[in-house]
């Protein structure tokens, strides 16, 4: 009998050790989030609202995965008339000048039609888990669903460094 309690008591504590471990899952985010660390990025988890999608009575809140590059390259009188843009994927009203099934949350009509260029390309060359772009004087953010590879990181940062480059 107390080899019974002794054997129950060692399978209800390894059970609970198991339990705390972290997923393989979590495990693949943390060494991504590491490596998008190492090459310049900031990962936060933020809160967003969408436009309104067509036929949508009420935009709705979504937690997101921010992957932020630092904008270190803007004087201050153009970091005080940055313009901000936001777009989404996801089929809006909202849509000027961007490619079918992306909309404007911010900054619709701000950006000139060379600039319309270069977020038109970027657009196309996004995996289909980015579901926002987002720029600030601050940082250049694609919010992103976290399925690819440390390869996928490095895509990102040749796809946003253009808009370092140029300010916008």
């Amino acid at each position: 009998m107390k080899w019974a309690i002794i054997i129950l008591i060692m399978m209800s504590l390894l059970g609970s050790m198991m339990w705390v471990m972290p997923s393989p899952r979590e495990r693949f985010l943390a060494k991504l989030r590491q490596q998008a660390s190492r090459h310049g990025f900031q990962v936060q988890m933020v809160r967003m609202t969408p436009p309104r999608a067509a036929g949508q009575v009420k935009p709705e809140t979504l937690m997101a995965t921010a992957y932020r590059l630092p904008r270190y390259n803007l004087e201050k009188e153009h970091r005080n008339n940055f313009i901000e843009w936001q777009v989404f994927r996801q089929v809006a009203v909202a849509n000027e000048g961007l490619p079918e099934g992306w909309c404007w949350g911010v900054g619709e009509r701000c950006l000139d039609a060379s600039q319309l260029a270069i977020l038109n390309h970027l657009i196309e060359q996004l995996p289909a888990g980015v579901t926002s772009v987002e720029s600030t004087p601050v940082h250049i953010s694609l919010y992103w669903d976290e399925r690819g590879d440390e390869n996928t990181l490095d895509e990102f940062k040749v796809l946003l460094q253009p808009f370092i480059d140029q300010q916008f």
